[in-house]
Formats: C-alpha cells, structure tokens, sequence
C-alpha cells in the first residue's frame, strides 16, 4: 500500500513538473523577439517589439534587377519635333558597340534617335536597320554606355498562367521604367496589323498575348519571364471600351532569327508572289478595277494583274481569280496571303487554290526575290 503511494507522488510530481516548466518556458519566450516572430508570421509579416517588418515571398524585385538597366527609353525627332516615344533593351554588346531592339513603328522615317538609358543620361542612337512587317528595329549606340545586356529567353518554354512581366516607359519619358505584370494569356495568337500609313489590314502577325497593362510608349519594351529572361518585344493592344487587359508581344525567337541582317542594315528579303490583288469583300475596289466575282465569295484575294516577270505571270493565274489556299493554308485576305507567302523564302514553288467561273482550279508559283 505504502509503495502505490510513492508511485502516485512520484507520477504527480512529474506532471507538476512538466505542466511548471512549461508555463515557465512560455513564460520566458513571451517577452522575447524569438516568440513574437513565430506567433506573428502568418501573410509573410514578422512583428518584433518596436517595428514590422514585412517579407515578400513571391515578389518579381529580383527578376527585375537582372533587367532594369538595359531598358532604354527611345525618342524619335523628325524635322526637330518629338515624333514618338517608345521602349527597347540592349541585347547585345561588343567590342565598340551596344545594340538595341525595338519596333520599326517606334523609329519609322526618324534618322535623329534619342536613347535615355536607366541612369536618365541621354544619348545619341544610330538606326541600323528596321523592317515593317517584322515590326522590329535595331539601334546602335557606344559601348561606354552600355552597363547592361538584357539575357534572352525562350518564349516556347513558358506555359499559359506563367507569370510574366514587362518594363518601359507608358505615355512616355515622364513614366520610364515602370514595372507591369501579369501572365501569359496566349500563345500563338493571329494577330491582324496595318503597316506603315495603311488603314487596312496588311499582315498577319503571329503573337503572344499578354494581360500586364501596356500603353503607347511600352512599344518595343521587353516582355520577361519570372526569372528576368525576355521572352518577347511588346508590340501592341487592342483598343476598344469593351477590352482591357489584352496586350501582345512579337515571340524572342523570331526577332532574334533576323537581328543579324538588321544590323547589317539589310533590307529583309520577302519572297515576291507577283500579282496586283483586291481583297474579295472590297466591293468598291472590284468595281473600281472592273472585276465581278460571285456574290457567295466573301473571302480570299482576287487577282488584278500578274507582275512580268514573276512566277505568277509564268503560273496560270489571271485577272478576276480568287485565291483562297496556299497550299493547304486558308486565305481569308491579303494579309493571311502575305502570312503564308513570308513562311518561304525565293525560289520556293506553291501551291496556290483558286476560283473561276465558280470552279476551283490549282496551280503552281516559282516565288522570286523582293526587298519590299
């Protein structure tokens, strides 16, 4: 009896102890920065006794560090007036020489280029070359300038939802180097675009969309994956009360696979089909040239004359046609036409479907060389 008396003291005495020593423990830590960081650490923000300090975990500051300074701010003068205000990154140095890409429309018909770099100097720029259906541009400036090369990613590797993020200058100088983000909306977007002065739509550019907010001025900025790598030029957004956050950027890997003969100051040289053409819904213009076509063809692109000279006029095409293939490619318009076409180079041989007298007939086309 004795004995089951010591063993309930010595059981008590082990619970008093612990429940003691914990209250004690607690009691320590309380007043301590030790505790406070542990209770106080949930949303990423740690309370100490006379300050809070908060810790971003997903935040994008590293990222943009390996970026920031090789954007550029870029004004292009004409006859002494500011013409427009667009953005670039410098992807390239060497031993003389940094090397900066952009959009054409940013510096169409400049020759007097200003470049702001991230340190607000402002200095001279050389345009090298540019090309309006690539809507792209390369600038030189001196190499002593250049504190920054931009790293060049892949945009094929980035999924839908990735986070992705842009830097350049909105409305122009007055808000260089702001910061958008937001993801990858789209891939392979079909994109149509007017080129130069034209009011209709000349080309089919194939882009990526993205939902980070950009404004004129962010034109030729970069677009950037989560770890600072471009993945894109920003090139545009579509602009209506019922759109928002609909931006698209021309994919790294296909301004990089022709920078090299931009630098050269080489014009890009398309493959030239050799025909006039209409579009087929252009009533007025069918008219105006003395064409009729059936009124059930709403798509594809008549023939006004073959070029001399050209494979067209060696093929069996002739006025009043309607082209709507290229070889198992839909063409909707001209610029869907220029699209297929420019995915040849010269000296390559299609296939082009067409319609007379409402029946379809193929033939084939030796593309020649053209610099326009």
């Amino acid at each position: 009896m004795k004995k089951k008396e010591n063993n309930l003291k010595i059981v008590f005495l082990v619970i008093f102890s612990f429940v003691i020593g914990g209250i004690i423990t607690i009691s320590i830590l309380k007043w301590t920065p030790l505790m406070n960081e542990v209770l106080n650490s949930s949303n990423n923000t740690v309370i100490t006794k006379n300050k809070t300090q908060v810790y971003e975990k997903s935040s994008l500051a590293a990222s943009i560090d390996k970026i920031y300074n090789a954007v550029v701010v870029i004004q292009a003068y004409q006859n002494n007036q500011l013409a427009s205000t667009g953005s670039g990154f410098i992807y390239k140095v060497d031993n003389n020489y940094g090397y900066i890409l952009t959009n054409q429309h940013v510096v169409e018909g400049s020759k007097d280029i200003k470049v702001t770099l991230a340190t607000d100097e402002e200095i001279d720029a050389k345009v090298l070359g540019g090309d309006e259906y690539l809507d792209l541009a390369v600038l030189r400036i001196d190499k002593s300038k250049v504190s920054m090369v931009a790293t060049i990613g892949n945009s094929e590797k980035v999924n839908l939802g990735d986070t992705i993020f842009t830097i350049g200058a909105p409305m122009g100088y007055d808000y260089r180097g702001s910061v958008t983000s937001g993801i990858l909306s789209g891939k392979d977007r079909m994109v149509s675009v007017s080129v130069g002065n034209s009011s209709s739509n000349d080309w089919i550019m194939r882009v990526l969309q993205i939902d980070a907010s950009i404004n004129p001025g962010n034109s030729g900025g970069p677009l950037l994956n989560i770890n600072g790598e471009v993945i894109g030029i920003c090139s545009m957004k579509l602009v209506d009360d019922e759109i928002e956050g609909m931006g698209f950027a021309i994919p790294i890997e296909y301004a990089m696979s022709h920078v090299e003969t931009l630098e050269k100051g080489d014009d890009i040289e398309w493959p030239l089909l050799g025909i006039t053409m209409i579009n087929a819904e252009d009533i007025q213009s069918l008219y105006s040239n003395g064409i009729s076509i059936d009124k059930d063809i709403d798509e594809g692109v008549v023939v006004v004359d073959c070029q001399d000279n050209t494979g067209a006029a060696e093929s069996d095409l002739k006025k009043g046609d309607v082209i709507i293939k290229l070889d198992d490619h839909k063409i909707k318009d001209i610029a869907y036409l220029r699209y297929e076409l420019y995915q040849h180079q010269a000296g390559d041989t299609i296939e082009l479907t067409y319609i007379r007298n409402g029946k379809e007939h193929t033939t084939k086309v030796k593309l020649s060389k053209s610099s326009n």
